[in-house]
This record gives structure tokens, C-alpha cells and sequence, in this order.
């Protein structure tokens, strides 16, 4: 199958490892990975803000740079949960209703990593090896606007060597939120004491999530505290094998 790689601002900027280790992943379950080099930011962060206007623009480009791809991919819930659950209602509320149903075209094509692997390829052992006590944190985006439910659970308990940890109210918000955790610093850092509390309660080595913005949130935390726990995303896991030591993103 040919696959293009919609790689996320925060990945491509700060966690280029994350969009290396979807491709690795994928390539070595024996498929092509493309990836459109027009890409940019998909609208998220605008919309979310308040700026859906702003961001109309942005869903045209994202329209135009994957229209053509037959399966889209990100390591995203968040992002993900943009393109099919925003981009279509920002064009039509826009008045574009020929880019609106474009964007619905684009979005049924969209899937986030575990959605792909477990709905599309119907492969949930991957071939990982990762000899880490791990716990896993299911973002929001992924939990209640994409709905993955139990998804990259699934894929994370075939993963050989590895511990799985079940982290106590692990549906509860890390407090990131995007711009949330700027304009409501105190709610929010509350909200990450609280979510490190139960990540470092589990004794994990790592946390692991499907978002690298909540693990930038969790991971900024933890390093602040100088706590040994460290936050590898669901890819990086995925990715790793016996080979490579199984050591992908253990920081």
C-alpha cells in the first residue's frame, strides 16, 4: 500500500524521530511511505484559538497537498481529530462548499497510527521488541474526538519484552490543551502534577502516548523533576525491534 505521511507541525519541528519511526514502521511491514513536501500546518491550533477564518486557508493548502494520496497517516490524534472533524465544517461555514466536500474526501482517507494499523492493514503484532516497564496515557483528542478506544493498547500488548503498566485515571486530561496550557498556566500545571503523580506511581520507565504534544507536556514535567520516567511516543515503540536493542526513544 502507498502511504503518505501527513507529519504534524510539533513532529516535523521539534520530534523529527516520531515521523522517522511511522515510516520505518511502516516500510517494514511492507509499504510505501510518501511524503508531500508542501505540507504545512493543518489549521488546528487557529481553529481551536478562535481564528477559523485564518484557518480556511490552511484547509484549502492541506486539501491541495493531499488530494491525490489513496491512504493518509499521522502520529497524531489531535491532529487527526482536525482534518476529519473540522476541516469540512470550516470550509462549508466559510461558504466553500466545493473545498468542503473536498476536505471530506481528504478526511476519509485520514487515519491516526494505531487506526491504521489495526483498521486498515488488521495487524496488531507489528514484530516490536522494547524491554521497558511502560504505561500508557490515551490523549484526549484521540480518546474523544477520534475515538481509538483500545487500539494502541492492543498494539502495545503484543509488543515483545515489554511491561504494560496500567496508569490510574488515565483518561483524565494531562492539562496540555494547546493553547490551554499558555492562557491557564495554574489550571494546567495542576492538571500535569496530577498526571505525573499517576504516571510515576506505576514505577514505568516510560509513558508512552499517541500525541507528541502531550508528551512534550508530560515530558517537560518529569524532566523538571528529574524523575527517571521519560516519554517516547507510540511510533517509537512500534518501531523498535530486537536489532535495534529496542532502545527508539529512551531518553
Amino acid at each position: 500500500m502507498r502511504i503518505a505521511l501527513f507529519v504534524t507541525c510539533l513532529v516535523d519541528a521539534l520530534y523529527p524521530r516520531v515521523g522517522q519511526a511511522t515510516t520505518e514502521l511502516l516500510e517494514r511491514l511492507g509499504h510505501e511511505v510518501v511524503f508531500p513536501t508542501g505540507q504545512t500546518c493543518c489549521g488546528q491550533m487557529h481553529t481551536n484559538t478562535g481564528y477559523a477564518r485564518e484557518a480556511v486557508g490552511l484547509v484549502r493548502h492541506h486539501v491541495e497537498v493531499f488530494s491525490d494520496a489513496d491512504v493518509i497517516v499521522t502520529p497524531s490524534g489531535s491532529c487527526a481529530g482536525s482534518v476529519r472533524h473540522q476541516h469540512a465544517t470550516l470550509a462549508r461555514d466559510a461558504g466553500d462548499d466545493a473545498l468542503a466536500r473536498r476536505a471530506e474526501a481528504v478526511a476519509a482517507r485520514t487515519y491516526e497510527l494505531s487506526e491504521l494499523l489495526v483498521d486498515v492493514l488488521g495487524v496488531e503484532d507489528v514484530g516490536a521488541y522494547y524491554p521497558h516497564r511502560v504505561t500508557y496515557h490515551p490523549t484526549c483528542h484521540s480518546l474523544r474526538v477520534l475515538r481509538v478506544g483500545d487500539r494502541p493498547l492492543r498494539l502495545l500488548r503484543q509488543v515483545a519484552g515489554m511491561t504494560l503498566l496500567e496508569l490510574p485515571e488515565a483518561e483524565t486530561c494531562c492539562g496540555f490543551g494547546g493553547t490551554f496550557a499558555v492562557k491557564n498556566a495554574p489550571t494546567s500545571t495542576a492538571m500535569l502534577a496530577d498526571k505525573m503523580r499517576h504516571v510515576l506511581g506505576t514505577g514505568a520507565e516510560v509513558a508512552t502516548a499517541g500525541d507528541a504534544s502531550c508528551l512534550m507536556h508530560i515530558g517537560g514535567g518529569l524532566t523538571r523533576l528529574r524523575a527517571a520516567t521519560r516519554t517516547v511516543h507510540l511510533a517509537e515503540i512500534l518501531a523498535s525491534t530486537q536489532a535495534g536493542g529496542g532502545r527508539a526513544g529512551v531518553r
